[in-house]
């Protein structure tokens, strides 16, 4: 049986709990016999991985990787798969570049099958990057077992302290939030939105999603969430309205209910 994780009653207090003890919780669930032998076996075969369908066919090696990127959900589009991992990221209509979550081109940018320079699983911390990244999904992935909000939480302050990192424009580090269904979800709790802003033309949504962040977080800029501080604010926003109905509509909810969406 896989090691529970303690959250609390969820909430902020369950935040802050995480917050004091995730740390050990996470070691704890890395040190795990179960972890340790699926993380072993990642160690020892994945360096002898030559191209995309030697990694297709080891299950245990599949099922790291893609736990590893938070693409566990693919773990059956085998077909689909091979196309991602053998992009040419050189090729903007490859099937990678194309996807709207970049979570398949950072696969396919890490393993470099389709890249004229070959495979880099054999390269040196390869494995221990991916084996890193593997536990602390898992760990996230425990955390939902026990509040999805907690797990949705602890994403988004993973994926924007990338993001934060990430030099490209500002324009181009939202898009891959509105391309992120956990990273927007967060976003849109902790400003109120409803779904029914995804039928907005993507330009109307960038809009609203930024001027939210001006008035509510008091900048736009993304690279901001490389502050401690800033990341708090979003999370805890989030939190607070997803344990509570707001008691008043957005100002555009009504409008967005008579266009259906669309």
């Amino acid at each position: 049986m896989s090691l529970g994780v303690f959250t609390g009653g969820g909430g902020l207090p369950g935040w802050a709990l995480l917050n004091r003890t995730g740390a050990r919780q996470k070691r704890m669930v890395a040190g795990e016999a179960g972890t340790q032998r699926v993380t072993q076996h990642y160690r020892d075969r994945i360096g002898n991985i030559g191209k995309a369908d030697e990694l297709l066919t080891d299950y245990r090696l599949l099922t790291v990787t893609l736990r590893a990127f938070g693409l566990e959900g693919d773990l059956k589009n085998k077909a689909f798969l091979r196309q991602v991992l053998e992009s040419d990221l050189s090729d903007q209509r490859s099937l990678a570049n194309r996807l709207s979550n970049k979570s398949y081109r950072r696969l396919a940018e890490a393993f470099g099958f389709g890249s004229p320079t070959g495979s880099a699983v054999a390269s040196q911390g390869f494995a221990d990057r991916v084996v890193t990244q593997y536990v602390q999904r898992e760990f996230e992935a425990r955390v939902g077992a026990r509040d999805q909000n907690l797990r949705l939480a602890l994403n988004a302050r993973r994926e924007l302290s990338r993001l934060a990192r990430q030099d490209t424009s500002n324009k181009t580090k939202w898009y891959e939030v509105l391309g992120s269904p956990p990273l927007r979800k967060v976003f849109e709790g902790a400003f109120g939105f409803g779904t029914a802003y995804a039928g907005l033309p993507i330009d109307r949504q960038l809009e609203e999603f930024t001027k939210a962040a001006e008035n509510r977080l008091g900048s736009s800029d993304i690279s901001r969430f490389s502050e401690p501080d800033h990341v708090e604010k979003l999370l805890r926003g989030f939190l607070v309205r997803s344990t509570v109905q707001p008691a008043a509509t957005n100002r555009f909810s009504i409008a967005l209910q008579l266009l259906g969406g669309r």
